[in-house]
């Protein structure tokens, strides 16, 4: 039997820093795996005095001695990873891209900007960087794979066709059609800068578990975001919780191995849609200013509020979570009082799991005392009392184990729980 596969998954609505947890874990591993999301998603990591933003290429990048892999699962913008390459310059026989991952072409953007015009305040409040409508086009049998890199005038020969067949609809939503010999030559350079880094990954991954390869698997965004299981409309367009990467990478469930999930000691969450614990207040504008929660990708305000111990449960359980890391334990420093979302109003009762629309549920609170400093923290008996029951309320609530604390964005600002 071939060896299993580390997992990380994000247990909120993204943005949880999965990022200094892979980066964490890459160290001990020698294949770093992406398996779901576009350029949409975002890790900022930290290593001493400079930060690396990290949209499409896995965290392990930071390891010299780790293989990335992009896998199948993944929409790719070939503009917007060759940027992100560019930022490396070592990354031949370490960066690896699966030829059945889908492309994500300037087309793409331009019908996802102008759907959510034509969409008003109805909006999902997407990024607008195309991530829908090429998962759309990949279900309706109408995109394209990187593979198809390799014949670049077949490619483009292919994509102005189907800008023929959809002309009224693009012409109606504002979309302008490519030219020809300008498509061709930009998915000629295309070519020139992936070649080498295209290939068959779901025999790379399967060989490394055979060869006892130390295997990590990241994903993008949140449990919460997930297409079957988030706050559906208001989610992304991938599989973000654990199966996921089964289906993203070419794995059975018998090769994932510890699952670690992610999730901050508080609550935010980016765009449109239901957001229970959310703070309007005071509160909010301070989690938001202490934890600098604007976005890597867009730089956007993100919305914030307190931990939600119902949307976290129900994670734990469908991603089937060994362990959790929480993150910016430090962000709660010198708050006088601490809210921990513990159940929902619904319908004139109180519930204690999430329901079908999560529009109409008002949270039930329970106050915990705060503390005065976690900050820099590396080991459990150095946090205060109170964060230490903080903790352990945390982990009552939600059935899982807190096996990861992180302190401060450092790298070395991590308790790791024996």
């Amino acid at each position: 039997m071939s060896n299993q596969a580390d997992l990380i998954v994000g247990l909120q609505w993204g943005d949880e820093g999965k990022g200094k947890i892979v980066d964490h874990m890459a160290q001990t591993h020698d294949y770093v795996c992406r398996f779901a999301g576009g350029h949409n998603a975002g890790h900022t990591i930290v290593v001493g005095e400079e930060k690396i933003a990290l949209h499409l290429i896995p965290s392990g990048v930071l390891n010299p001695d780790a293989k990335n892999i992009v896998g199948n699962g993944v929409v790719l913008s070939p503009v917007d990873f060759i940027e992100e390459m560019s930022q490396f310059d070592d990354l031949e026989g370490r960066l690896f891209i699966s030829d059945k991952a889908h492309l994500l072409l300037p087309y793409h953007a331009a019908i996802d900007q102008a759907r959510e015009r034509m969409k008003g305040d109805k909006a999902i409040g997407t990024t607008g960087k195309g991530i829908g409508p090429a998962y759309g086009d990949k279900v309706a049998r109408v995109g394209h794979r990187v593979g198809e890199l390799h014949h670049p005038r077949k490619l483009a020969d292919k994509i102005m066709d189907y800008f023929s067949m959809n002309a009224p609809v693009f012409a109606a939503m504002g979309v302008e059609t490519p030219d020809a010999q300008e498509l061709y030559h930009e998915l000629l350079e295309y070519r020139e800068v992936l070649e080498p880094y295209i290939t068959d990954t779901t025999l790379l991954v399967q060989k490394a578990l055979e060869e006892g390869k130390r295997v990590l698997l990241e994903g993008a965004q949140g449990t919460m975001l997930d297409i079957d299981h988030g706050t559906y409309p208001y989610v992304t367009s991938s599989t973000t919780i654990s199966a996921g990467a089964c289906s993203g990478l070419g794995l059975s469930p018998k090769e994932i191995g510890r699952v670690t999930g992610i999730a901050k000691a508080y609550c935010t969450r980016v765009g449109n849609g239901p957001f229970p614990s959310e703070d309007h207040g005071e509160a909010g504008q301070r989690l938001r200013d202490r934890g600098h929660e604007y976005g890597t990708t867009t730089g956007r305000a993100r919305r914030c509020g307190w931990f939600d111990a119902v949307a976290m449960r129900h994670a734990v359980r469908i991603n089937g979570v060994d362990q959790v890391a929480l993150m910016k334990l430090d962000v709660l420093d010198g708050f006088e009082e601490i809210k921990v979302c513990v159940g929902y109003e619904f319908e004139g009762r109180e519930i204690d799991y999430v329901p079908y629309d999560l529009e109409e549920v008002q949270p039930v609170y329970r106050i915990f005392k705060g503390w005065k400093r976690s900050e820099g923290a590396r080991n459990f008996e150095e946090l205060p009392e109170a964060a230490r029951e903080y903790i352990g309320a945390l982990e009552e609530m939600i059935g899982c184990r807190i096996g990861i604390i992180s302190t401060s964005p450092e790298r070395e600002d991590t308790i790791v729980r024996r």
